[in-house]
């Protein structure tokens, strides 16, 4: 597992184009045949993902946790970004089709996944958070997230935000999770931006193509950086960036956050003046 400790503030104002990327972009996810884990100090957020080929993967508890299963003390989000597999939690199976979620709750002790065809194995993307209660694990499909439709074509960005992981949804301890659509045409998501003082986030971008880029911005609001995305590459957000992004085509992402609250709407809004 690999520990990442992130900058603060002031350092990133004075850090390369090569050191916000190191900090802050991951690009090791969606190994085949390979569980790949990234524990970062930020609320204690761990990232990572899944690929089951030609075996099927069992999640472990690396030394890094202290702890006899990975969800001893932890809750886990599962979304599946390729076709269609299988997760296993303590011998309940859950079919997993693409963009279907699951919710796996603290003291589930054996996760196992699968893919249904290895030529064309099941992607799962992974996010967890520690967890000091415990909730049912759930399986959340399309038609059971809650959708909410924001923005315009004029604007350039009209998209669905899928709440899959969410109060309204499937409840959980301090994990809110799921993804949003942007229409063909639209390419800008959160803008003006907001930060989230009360929790971090971390974005994964997928649905691109090779020769498509997401300018992912980020940064207190007065000391703006962007990161150049590629396809199923994540982003940490600490809780003082924001986190906005623009694409060269439309594209998808998934994104996460734990910390205080689980209240969506908790935003610090800005306007197009506080930003530089």
């Amino acid at each position: 597992m690999e520990v990442r400790y992130v900058p603060d503030p002031d350092r990133f104002c004075r850090m390369t184009t090569q050191e916000v990327r190191d900090a802050f972009l991951i690009t090791s996810l969606f190994k085949s045949d390979a569980v790949e884990m990234i524990y970062c100090d930020v609320d204690r957020v761990i990232v990572g993902s899944a690929v089951p080929s030609q075996k099927p993967l069992t999640l472990g508890a690396s030394r890094e946790l202290r702890a006899e299963f990975f969800c001893q003390r932890r809750e886990l989000g599962v979304l599946n970004i390729g076709r269609s597999g299988t997760v296993a939690v303590d011998d309940q199976l859950y079919k997993m089709a693409n963009l279907d979620c699951l919710y796996i709750g603290r003291g589930s002790k054996q996760i196992i996944f699968s893919s249904d065809n290895p030529a064309q194995p099941a992607k799962f993307y992974l996010l967890s958070y520690p967890a000091h209660k415990e909730y049912p694990t759930a399986h959340i499909q399309i038609d059971r997230a809650n959708p909410v439709h924001l923005g315009s074509v004029e604007q350039a960005n009209k998209r669905t935000i899928y709440q899959c992981i969410h109060p309204k949804v499937a409840p959980s301890c301090q994990l809110v999770m799921g993804f949003t659509v942007l229409d063909p045409g639209c390419v800008w998501n959160t803008m003006p931006p907001h930060t989230h003082e009360r929790r971090m986030e971390v974005y994964l971008y997928f649905n691109i193509s090779d020769a498509a880029r997401v300018f992912h911005l980020m940064g207190k609001p007065n000391e703006t950086r962007h990161i150049v995305t590629a396809d199923s590459q994540a982003i940490i957000s600490p809780s003082w960036s924001i986190h906005s992004g623009v694409g060269t085509a439309a594209y998808t992402f998934c994104w996460g956050m734990g910390g205080e609250n689980q209240d969506f709407d908790d935003m610090d809004h800005l306007t197009m003046d506080d930003i530089r």
